[in-house]
């Protein structure tokens, strides 16, 4: 029995040490792979982080655009102060590309605004080797579609866009950046915005991107449009303006045009009222034509009343325009707030389609003509009340603030603007302000993808000359409806 016992172990010993090999070996040679693994992945992340598209931070900020600004010598002058609002030197690069050199007299004082809140000069190149045969038209289209070619000279590093506009183009750079971000800066990109006016697109294209609304191209699309874009703008010599010969070439490219509302072209003249205070679920991005346009403040100047609004977008950027409608149970009003600028109150219910149409406070473009498209609009929009007073009572933005630890809590404030009818005790004509509370807007890129419209309520107030308003995102569910 014990000789049976002993010839019996052996097999089983034998097998346990077969096992113990077998498992070392394979422990070794799971070891070397992982190794063989951080090796690889090491010497990849190495290789790549010397690239400079991956070397370069996963979010979009000011720092990754390049602006080129066309003018010339003479509106530069005046042009300029539309720079000086939101031009950040200490984070902004770019150019403004002028026909020619400043005269002495002005040319000291620009260089010294240049040094404090102005983008540099840059001298635009000969444009004689090209022709235009445009009928009345303005050879200085050539020169000016050619400042995106010479934009991208300037041999910025670390560019993800470059956006161009006019001198007289008011960008908010934080909501640029926001819409931009969007966007791949790795594939083509051609991003900007049409012409409010009807008669206007189809003379231009409706796939044109106008370029006093301002435009952007990825950097992905510019190093190749610059390759070739002066052999293609010889090939149109007929068209009328340079933002003509851009969209051209891009198209030859094979690129559409990605439309953003909010740039705004702002081929309209007088009280432009009724277009701001019904602003795009979408963040503000520019404004044109504030030449040829009332001061969208009361009792102001054009340059008062931007710095006016400005003021707001110091606050609250990505907010600046954004329309929030809430009905009151009380009295049957319905307030709209489009923050940052104004505040109407309707005396009466109305469905909300009919709030979100701009109304007719503006003209047409032309104001000579009788063509039948020069009073259409590429957006539709309701006519004024013939009645003054039953339209709403406006209150303009008098004032913002924001407290709290990071400046979250908004406060802002706005007056009426005047009285024109008699006053009812349920009339919105006997408040004298309105105080509208919300938190600070940061939508991530998801929710600017898809942005949706923010829901409001009317709190209670002690004071029978004032109305409190409270902003806040809408509930899963929730409908903006007027109570039955």
């Amino acid at each position: 029995m014990q000789i049976l016992k002993l010839t019996s172990s052996k097999p089983h010993n034998y097998s346990r040490l077969t096992s113990f090999i077998i498992l070392s070996f394979s422990i070794c040679i799971l070891y070397f792979l992982v190794c063989l693994m951080l090796v690889h992945t090491k010497f990849v992340n190495t290789y790549f982080s010397s690239q400079d598209v991956f070397s370069q931070p996963s979010t979009t900020s000011l720092e990754h655009i390049v602006f080129g600004i066309a003018s010339n010598k003479n509106t530069w002058e005046k042009r300029k102060d539309y720079i000086k609002l939101w031009w950040k030197p200490e984070r902004m690069r770019g150019c403004v590309f002028l026909d020619e050199e400043l005269p002495p007299e002005r040319q000291q004082y620009s260089k010294n605004d240049n040094n404090t809140s102005l983008p540099p000069i840059c001298i635009s190149g000969d444009t004689s080797r090209f022709r235009y045969t445009y009928r009345g038209g303005y050879r200085s289209a050539i020169r000016l579609a050619r400042v995106v070619v010479e934009t991208m000279a300037l041999n910025h590093s670390g560019v993800r866009w470059y956006v161009f506009g006019d001198d007289d183009t008011v960008f908010f750079p934080e909501n640029l950046v926001e819409t931009l971000s969007k966007y791949d800066h790795g594939l083509w990109y051609y991003v900007g915005t049409n012409s409010e006016i009807y008669e206007q697109n189809i003379m231009f294209g409706f796939d044109m991107a106008f370029g006093g609304a301002g435009f952007a191209i990825s950097h992905s699309l510019a190093k190749v449009l610059a390759k070739v874009f002066d052999s293609c703008i010889e090939r149109y010599p007929h068209l009328y303006g340079s933002d003509s010969r851009i969209f051209s070439c891009i198209a030859e490219l094979g690129v559409g045009l990605t439309r953003e509302p909010g740039f705004h072209q702002m081929d309209i003249r007088g009280d432009v009222f009724g277009l701001l205070a019904t602003h795009p679920v979408t963040p503000l991005v520019s404004l044109h034509h504030l030449d040829q346009t009332d001061p969208i403040f009361p009792n102001m100047s054009t340059p008062q009343a931007l710095q006016h609004l400005f003021k707001a977008t110091e606050v609250d950027s990505q907010r600046l325009l954004q329309q929030t409608i809430c009905y009151d149970i009380w009295y049957s009003w319905t307030i709209v707030v489009s923050w940052g600028y104004a505040v109407q109150i309707y005396g009466r219910h109305m469905f909300l389609p009919d709030v979100l149409h701009p109304p007719e406070t503006f003209r047409r473009w032309k104001i000579k003509g009788n063509s039948p498209l020069s009073g259409l609009y590429s957006f539709t929009t309701r006519e004024l009340h013939p009645d003054t007073c039953r339209r709403p009572t406006i209150f303009f933005l008098d004032d913002v603030s924001s407290s709290g630890r990071s400046g979250e809590d908004i406060k802002s404030t706005y007056r009426q603007a005047y009285v024109n009818c008699s006053i009812d005790a349920g009339s919105p004509r006997k408040l004298r302000e309105v105080r509208v509370f919300s938190h600070k807007l940061n939508l991530d890129i998801n929710q600017l993808k898809a942005p949706r419209r923010h829901c409001c309520d009317v709190l209670p107030s002690k004071s029978g000359e004032a109305v409190d308003v409270a902003i806040r995102e809408c509930k899963q569910e929730e409908l903006i409806n007027m109570h039955p």
